[in-house]
């Protein structure tokens, strides 16, 4: 193993480092070579142990972000059928609201919710609130007596938040 090899060279060095340091015609003591050289094998594994425990720390940290990716990318793909849905709902709503197909599609409409609040997505509600160029997204401008300059009148599609992250504007 190249590690293994790449140890021995450097304890090879750091000994040939010490003896040339010290005169040749005194002896050193063995045990306290051994107990150097103990520690520093010591330390080595030490380092070894932390650095293997970052890496460990490093991949799951690498895993997860990239599970929240792939979960974002996925609800971001769901929201425009989220969307026809809704607009599917205010159309089956306009007949008889005690009808099969209204109350199946509103326990489906119930079921998507809980879904996506459950994956911690959250929408938007922009009527009426402060304009947020980091959560809404303009499409025009309008003059209103009732309504405070800066204030969002209308909204053409819901946004969406993941937690902290935005969806959708």
């Amino acid at each position: 193993m190249s590690t293994a090899n790449e140890e021995k060279e450097t304890a090879e060095q750091i000994s040939a480092e010490q003896n040339e340091g010290a005169p040749a015609t005194e002896t050193k003591d063995p045990i306290a070579e051994a107990q150097a050289e103990a520690a520093k094998w010591k330390d080595l594994a030490a380092r070894n142990q932390a650095e293997l425990e970052n890496y460990r720390k490093r991949v799951a940290r690498d895993r997860e972000d990239d599970s929240k990716r792939v979960r974002a990318g996925l609800l971001e793909q769901l929201l425009p059928v989220l969307d026809n849905f809704e607009f599917g709902m205010i159309e089956v709503r306009k007949g008889d609201p005690q009808s099969p197909i209204v109350i199946g599609m509103e326990m489906i409409e119930r079921q998507l919710r809980e879904f996506m609040a459950g994956s911690g997505v959250e929408a938007i509600d922009a009527v009426g609130s402060k304009f947020d160029p980091n959560l809404h997204e303009a499409v025009g401008q309008e003059e209103s007596d009732d309504i405070p300059e800066g204030q969002v009148i209308r909204q053409l599609r819901k946004g969406y938040k993941l937690r902290d992250r935005l969806l959708r504007a």
